[in-house]
């Protein structure tokens, strides 16, 4: 697990880092294309590659000829040694180290301190939620006026379809759209005595351009990715550019519908002297990012460049490779596992085991035990799922296995495998006589898994 969250981040920051790359080349360009990169950027973090190379491995085998499985047999000695013990005792494993402690804690380690900071953040955002909720509910409904005359006449304008109902407030809070499926616009109550009919305005279009582009819902999802990722410094990173372009997408749209940029960005500095700040920023505002470079830019009045078709090749190119890359991957890989499945000679088989006892785990044990790979030829494991044998013995992905990531499937069973080698064979040759042992190349009895329901059958 630790292993695909690894590769799962490596990847996720690759994207990042080529989006990055493309902000230097689109840095005159309108920002709602820069904020668009950036929001895919953070969604790729909800996205592991492995699901799409996953994807890819099923088409690769749909589309296919059906191949007949086989039953998969475990082969032993004899039916009457299942759960007993060796028949001749078993050298005794060294005692653990504290580097074989530290890795058996590690995960359970890593995995707390996650949950810690994951709650942290999650029970920080539901007091600040909470906090605008009740500013809210304690909020009266605006039935009249020039703040609601203003807004039913921009709705259209803006391409809001649906009203928007306007709450009027006493708190301190800035202008600003609360929710997501059904947005309400909470306006201070004492906004209307420090701004002219034009301000009111130019801040009324902001918000409405905040419903429009949904950005609340898009700041709700990157905020999950925050929560899930706190640890990587690159999402918080994320974050603050999102907000960056959000505001001045909003700023270049505002101007576009008609604003004077001078009258409009002294209704900015007015709304900031007067208010504070929204708290979430999945409660979109009109005071977020930089305030200095924003006032610069709309009083520069350059909403930037249109994407020529070059750039447009460009990013339909890169993300249709972002998606299309990984799904070929697991088509590939689906393709030369085909191959080595029709070819018997593709895996080395070792010799058999010289003593083996296996036995169905206790099905009220939920410890996990570290597995005894050597020395003296020794493979001991308890407690083990039938499908994680199977992939160390084959060293294959679990999207390869059939039934293997299935909770239900016959790959699911847990065992108790202790098996004894003559001699002292390497840790790859004990590799193949796992093989072997799972393969059944010899022995009189077998359990057969070939039903996922798992039920043993002697034969």
């Amino acid at each position: 697990m630790i292993a695909l969250v690894a590769d799962h981040l490596w990847q996720s920051t690759l994207c990042a880092g080529i989006v990055g790359l493309l902000m230097l080349l689109l840095r005159r360009n309108r920002p709602q294309v820069r904020y668009a990169l950036w929001l895919a950027a953070s969604v790729k973090f909800l996205v592991p590659f492995a699901a799409l190379v996953a994807i890819g491995t099923q088409v690769g085998w749909r589309s296919s000829a059906t191949i007949a499985r086989a039953p998969f047999t475990l082969v032993i000695d004899s039916w009457d040694a299942i759960g007993q013990p060796f028949s001749r005792p078993a050298p005794t494993s060294a005692p653990a180290t504290t580097s074989a402690i530290v890795a058996s804690w590690l995960p359970i380690l890593l995995v707390t301190m996650w949950f810690i900071g994951c709650a942290a953040i999650l029970l920080t955002w539901v007091v600040r939620w909470r906090r605008v909720a009740a500013a809210v509910r304690a909020a009266s409904l605006v039935d009249e006026g020039r703040e609601l005359e203003m807004l039913r006449r921009l709705e259209p304008i803006a391409g809001i379809a649906q009203p928007i109902t306007l709450l009027s407030s006493d708190t301190s809070l800035e202008p600003g759209v609360f929710g997501i499926s059904k947005p309400v616009l909470l306006w201070p109550r004492s906004i209307a005595a420090h701004l002219d009919d034009e301000q009111v305005e130019s801040i009324l279009a902001h918000e409405l351009t905040h419903v429009r582009r949904r950005d609340n819902l898009a700041a709700a999802v990157h905020m999950i990715v925050q929560a899930l990722f706190w640890f990587h410094p690159l999402v918080w990173w994320i974050g603050a550019r999102l907000v960056d372009e959000r505001e001045r997408a909003c700023d270049a749209e505002v101007v576009r519908l008609g604003s004077d940029p001078r009258v409009y960005a002294e209704s900015i500095l007015k709304t900031c002297e007067l208010y504070v700040e929204s708290p979430l920023v999945c409660v979109s505002g009109v005071t977020g990012s930089d305030l200095k470079k924003r006032i610069e830019q709309i009083m520069k009045d350059d909403a930037g460049a249109t994407l020529n078709v070059w750039r447009k090749i460009l990013l339909a190119t890169a993300a249709v490779a972002v998606i299309v890359v990984p799904i070929a991957a697991g088509v590939l890989s689906s393709s030369r596992l085909r191959a080595q499945s029709s070819s018997p000679t593709d895996v080395t088989l070792g010799p058999p085991f010289a003593v083996v006892s296996i036995k169905a785990s206790a099905p009220d044990d939920a410890k996990s035990y570290p597995w005894a790979i050597g020395p003296n030829g020794r493979f001991a494991v308890k407690n083990v799922r039938l499908r994680n044998v199977i992939l160390y013995a084959y060293q294959v992905n679990i999207g390869h296995l059939w039934g293997g990531s299935d909770a239900s499937s016959w790959t699911s069973d847990k065992f108790d495998i202790e098996a004894q080698a003559d001699g002292n064979p390497s840790g790859e040759q004990i590799r193949a006589m796992v093989r072997r042992l799972l393969r059944g190349a010899t022995g009189r009895s077998a359990l057969s898994f070939g039903s996922r329901n798992a039920r043993a059958r002697r034969r």
